[in-house]
């Protein structure tokens, strides 16, 4: 629900047409605050382990979800991003062999639909490289969430998301440079916006994001993705003014049909059980409880 309220934070508060550069001062700043507060390093192969779970679940992710958007009206670039729970329920069973369930599947078919009456508009245009990244970008949100079940964490929650939001963050700072650059001033809005951004829309979002799928089986973290466009939306009506037809209602109705669906079946014991720490760490008092 916190990640919904990206899309009127941007529009409203940030610099008009960067969208790397507010992915940038999304991930970057948050990691780097997150990494002082824990004072924790990954060590051996977690720095390359940390890296691949930074690109897939921020930068790269981040990347291809703001050049969807660029290529394609919004409510296409949403849809396409709804697919990511049926993705990550497919990679889940090869890599984790969590079964899949016929609720699972209905519950994110379902979403899907919801999204789409939500966001989508029947003039919108179509361009096939725009689709393409909107797919890509649920494929590496989804093999991100798949891949942070399967490795565990080697370090405290906060520490752990710290490395991944860093690594998100260098995997943008090229690109941002290269493709947008720098605005010369900012003003007190736009240090607002990157503000509410940095620390509850990222920091602490996606620290609980990483806590569920440590404890909760794939299938059930990824539906709750769903929720993001509905409170985009409904951000959009309370703030801005903007009319709910109802098409859009019976979409919202379809989402939170879709959540409920997917969070009141009871897992197997067998996927239900919490990925061990590697090596198991005691929790600081920094870690959120």
């Amino acid at each position: 629900m916190a990640w919904g309220t990206t899309y009127i934070v941007s529009t409203e508060l940030l610099p008009a047409d960067r969208p790397l550069l507010a992915g940038l001062l999304r991930a970057l700043p948050a990691g780097i605050g997150l990494a002082l507060i824990t004072r924790t390093r990954p060590t051996g192969r977690w720095w390359v382990k940390a890296a691949v779970l930074g690109a897939l679940n921020i930068g790269g992710f981040f990347a291809l979800l703001f050049y969807a958007a660029f290529r394609l009206p919004g409510g296409v670039a949403g849809t396409l991003g709804a697919i990511q729970p049926l993705v990550a329920v497919g990679f889940a069973a090869v890599l984790l062999h969590e079964r899949i369930k016929r609720v699972t599947l209905i519950a994110s078919s379902l979403g899907v639909v919801g999204v789409a009456l939500l966001v989508l508009r029947s003039d919108a245009d179509l361009d096939s490289i725009g689709i393409l990244a909107g797919l890509a970008g649920a494929v590496s949100m989804a093999v991100g969430v798949v891949l942070t079940k399967r490795w565990g964490r080697p370090a405290t929650l906060l520490a752990f998301t710290s490395w991944q939001l860093i690594a998100g963050g260098l995997v943008l700072l090229p690109l941002t440079i290269g493709l947008e650059g720098f605005p010369t001033t900012l003003t007190t809005t736009n240090l607002v916006g990157f503000g509410w951004l940095a620390t509850f829309g990222t920091a602490i979002a996606y620290s609980l994001w990483f806590r569920g799928v440590q404890l909760l089986p794939v299938a059930q973290v990824s539906i709750l993705g769903l929720l993001s466009p509905l409170v985009a939306t409904l951000a959009g009506w309370i703030v801005l003014g903007q009319t709910l037809s109802i098409g859009q209602l019976t979409g919202a109705v379809l989402v939170l049909g879709a959540v409920w669906l997917g969070q009141t079946h009871i897992p197997d014991e067998s996927n239900s059980r919490p990925v061990p720490l590697t090596p198991p760490t005691t929790p600081t008092k920094r870690e959120i409880p």
